[in-house]
């Protein structure tokens, strides 16, 4: 068998020897770096030397000062060439074009000149037609003042006929009711009564009705034609009152009443002329 001490490790010197072989490098390191420092503080050996070339040379001239920038002189101006022509046919493609402008100028200028007349005409048209309706107007006013006259006239004759009938009636006069210079031999005249014409009016006015404004009081004069039990069956405008909506009013007013009152004797004319005013 091998012996166990065999087997076991070598044990480690002895610590003695290590601090010693410590403590002797130590001690070299120091002794080196006194010897380095006491190198380094030595006083350096002056040396001279003597410099000089082997060819001689020459020192160049100083650099002289720079003198001042003399000012700069303006550059040329440049020479403007005229261009050259345009080509004949530019010329008159450009003759052509300024033609064109001006024909244009003047067509826009004589259809403005043709409008500004125009427009005068009309003014002037519409001033005359103005002035021309005044002038109707004016005279249809006096128209209807003479034929409210000559109708006022009228009334206040067959009043006064009739005021004498009466009083030949209570007086005992002629049986007959016609005029002093009558020739008839019929008890009664055939026409209407004083006051029918008026009441026929004040039957149709009130079934007038106006779409638009009538100017003025013109006075409009419609033939009736009456059947015997008073319905009418004919009319017409026998003098326009110079106002068409007024006609047109009254002609309707006509259609609407239909039939007429019948006169203090029973009876109904058969045809009868009555006149209609807006303002009456």
């Amino acid at each position: 068998m091998v012996p166990r001490e065999s087997l076991r490790p070598p044990s480690a010197d002895s610590p003695r020897a290590g601090l010693a072989m410590s403590a002797l490098a130590h001690a070299g390191l120091l002794a080196a770096l006194a010897l380095g420092v006491q190198w380094r503080t030595e006083e350096p050996t002056a040396v001279s030397a003597e410099l000089w070339a082997a060819v001689p040379q020459i020192a160049a001239p100083a650099r002289p000062e720079p003198a001042e920038a003399p000012e700069p002189t303006p550059p040329p101006r440049p020479v403007v060439t005229p261009p050259a022509p345009p080509p004949a046919a530019e010329r008159e493609a450009d003759i052509a074009i300024e033609k064109a402008r001006r024909l244009r100028e003047e067509k826009a200028r004589q259809e403005a000149e043709d409008q500004r007349r125009k427009e005068r005409e009309q003014k002037a048209q519409q001033d005359k037609a103005q002035q021309e309706k005044a002038e109707r107007d004016k005279a249809d006013r006096l128209e209807a003042q003479r034929k409210e006259k000559a109708a006022e006239a009228q009334r206040e004759k067959l009043r006064q006929e009739q005021m004498r009938r009466m009083a030949e009636q209570l007086g005992g006069g002629p049986s007959g009711t016609g005029a002093p210079g009558s020739t008839g031999t019929a008890a009664r005249d055939a026409g209407p009564s004083a006051n029918y014409a008026g009441r026929i009016v004040a039957r149709i006015k009130p079934n007038i009705v106006l779409t638009d404004e009538v100017m003025g009081n013109p006075r409009a004069e419609v033939e009736l034609r009456v059947g015997p039990d008073g319905s009418i069956i004919g009319r017409r405008i026998s003098q326009s009152s110079g106002s068409k909506v007024w006609d047109e009013a009254v002609l309707r007013a006509v259609d609407r009443t239909g039939i007429l009152p019948r006169d203090t004797d029973g009876r109904v004319p058969s045809t009868i002329v009555v006149g209609f005013r807006p303002r009456d």
